[in-house]
């Protein structure tokens, strides 16, 4: 007997599962022990970017069965499937960095693919790590199902000398290593305790920093972010969701009904008030494409400039993603940034309540310490900045959480690198001086190809205890663990023929986080005849497989560096098939 809830006649999944023409659809199903029932139910994805890559992944398989309960409950018929994901603490500092942000667009591929090829009614996704998060969203967007999405958590912290350590140690320790300030032996204790157990780095990096923001669009239950990885409460928000996205079915309530410019605008306020990553400003453009929404890098950055800082996190800050959890998680945080009239409350969310509706739930209080109150903010402006100027005028982003006023403009003349490993060996060997403002250059999305992040070189640069004497800009990425004055995603890229690929060393960049400002002490004349002069784009070796058409497809970081049109061209939506 059909659930007489849903009506099946208008979803996806009646392609497969509906009259006599699909009898060899259905025995397949009976194959795998599917009952009638089952068969003429909704069927709802349950996707995963399970692997045994990394911690930040291995929990989501586990996971997922709690979720594939929450939908029996709510009378749909679970199907899971896996989708790849590029872990980039594994991925970094070598030629495997490139993979990751590429990987990004292959994971919202793959799902859109699996979800089309099977005629899934619904989504529920869980992802780890950095991209898994944003590629997963854009999935939900991009198909415009009812969708919910659920972290997998984050890592429990490791204990060093009465301290909670992260990977974020462990890299800037390679640094004090290369200095001579650490031995071997306290290296190798550093490196068997910074990472106890599952999940995804424990600071506010990329991957907990677009866990705040899967809450604040409004795509994931209320809370469901913040337990740590290894803590088995995470069952109860899995079979939550599971539910949800029963309940979205049935209400057709869709993933671009959540994903509004308002709830972008929400999503960009919890970034700067946490002193999220700057991978949020490539991150929620892509997002905001998939339902063809303008918001783009600059849209970002003017929320970020006028969004109070109070969420004391690593790696700016003191605390990890665990302490914010105990401290009333994203619900609390979004609670004071509605204090201040900051959040739009209309916002519908994936429980089908209201964005307003859901925080007049929460209970909890800013406690001061890890949530400070939005009225005495740890600085008056965002943890994350935009920067424009004639070295950068389609944008740049840097992360100024933790840095003093006086830390945030700094005027040096350039040395420039080809590319990061260049500079990582230069860094290594100490042949760059205090007040020099180090260029890495053609390691944009298209240039690198797959705009890598730098966070060896930088985490070297701050283990030399060098972080705040020198400055460092790209137009590739920094991983959300870096700190000091590190600008990224400088567009238009080296590849592009932006300015960055014009620089010499020699001349006077200034930065100027307070003002907004990238430039450099050249006049257009110059830039111009060193433009005219200019011998193209440097050649890279990959002249084949993904990353190659991934340099052809690929568009500038100030837009999120997509690869399609978007929904503006869009002229069938899958979810109305």
């Amino acid at each position: 007997m059909t659930n007489q809830r849903f009506d099946k006649s208008k979803l996806p999944s009646r392609h497969v599962t509906e009259g006599p023409s699909r009898a060899p659809h259905r025995s397949y199903f009976y194959s795998m022990g599917i009952s009638e029932e089952e068969i003429h139910q909704p069927w709802v994805g349950v996707a995963t970017c399970w692997n045994e890559a990394a911690p930040c992944n291995i929990s989501l398989n586990r996971q997922a069965q709690s979720v594939k309960g929450g939908v029996k409950k709510g009378g749909g018929t679970p199907r899971e499937f896996t989708t790849i994901t590029v872990t980039d603490g594994i991925a970094m500092g070598h030629e495997g960095m490139r993979s990751s942000l590429a990987s990004r667009e292959a994971i919202a591929d793959t799902v859109e693919l699996t979800m089309r090829g099977h005629c899934y009614d619904a989504i529920v996704g869980l992802a780890g790590c950095d991209k898994s998060l944003p590629g997963m969203m854009m999935a939900m967007v991009r198909l415009n199902t009812p969708s919910v999405f659920i972290y997998g958590g984050s890592i429990l912290p490791g204990r060093l000398n009465g301290k909670d350590v992260t990977v974020q140690d462990v890299f800037e320790a390679v640094g004090q290593h290369q200095a001579g300030n650490m031995s071997d032996a306290e290296l190798e204790i550093l490196e068997r305790i910074a990472c106890p157990s599952a999940g995804a780095c424990g600071g506010q990096f990329t991957a907990n920093t677009m866990a705040c923001v899967s809450e604040a669009i409004g795509l994931a239950l209320m809370n469901s972010s913040g337990a740590p990885a290894p803590y088995e409460s995470r069952d109860m928000y899995g079979e939550a969701s599971g539910v949800a996205v029963m309940n979205l079915i049935e209400k057709n309530i869709r993933a671009r009904d959540i994903v509004t410019r308002k709830s972008l605008e929400n999503a960009a306020r919890v970034v700067a008030c946490t002193g999220g990553s700057t991978n949020a400003g490539l991150h929620l453009p892509a997002i905001a494409h998939e339902a063809g929404i303008d918001f783009d890098l600059f849209d970002v950055c003017e929320i970020f400039r006028d969004t109070p800082y109070f969420v004391d996190l690593k790696p700016g800050g003191q605390y990890v993603a665990k302490d914010l959890y105990e401290a009333g998680g994203v619900p609390v945080v979004m609670k004071e940034l509605r204090k201040a009239g900051l959040m739009h409350e209309d916002c519908i969310t994936a429980s089908g309540r209201s964005m307003g509706e859901e925080l007049d739930r929460i209970q909890g209080m800013a406690d001061g310490r890890v949530i400070h109150p939005v009225a005495t903010p740890l600085t008056k402006t965002g943890g994350v900045v935009g920067l424009k100027g004639n070295l950068a005028p389609e944008g740049a982003i840097v992360k100024v959480a933790g840095m003093s006023q006086d830390q945030q403009v700094f005027t040096g003349p350039a040395r420039v690198f080809e590319c990061e490993e260049e500079a990582f060996e230069a860094v290594k060997a100490r042949q760059y001086k205090e007040g020099e403002v180090i260029v890495i250059r053609n390691e944009g999305p298209a240039g690198g190809p797959g705009m890598r992040e730098m966070l060896s070189t930088t985490a070297a640069l701050s283990g030399q205890g060098m972080g705040k004497k020198v400055a460092l800009i790209t137009d590739g990425r920094f991983s959300g663990a870096t700190r000091g004055f590190c600008v990224g995603h400088v567009g238009p890229e080296a590849a592009h023929g932006g300015p960055i690929a014009l620089l010499q060393n020699g001349d006077m960049i200034t930065l100027n986080a307070i003002t907004g400002e990238l430039s450099v002490a050249l006049t257009d004349e110059e830039l111009a005849t060193r433009k005219a002069n200019w011998k193209g784009p440097r050649q890279t070796e990959y002249n084949s497989g993904a990353l190659w058409k991934y340099a052809r497809l690929v568009g500038g970081a100030r837009l999120g560096a997509v690869t399609h049109p978007g929904a503006k061209d869009e002229r069938h939506v899958y979810m109305d098939q």
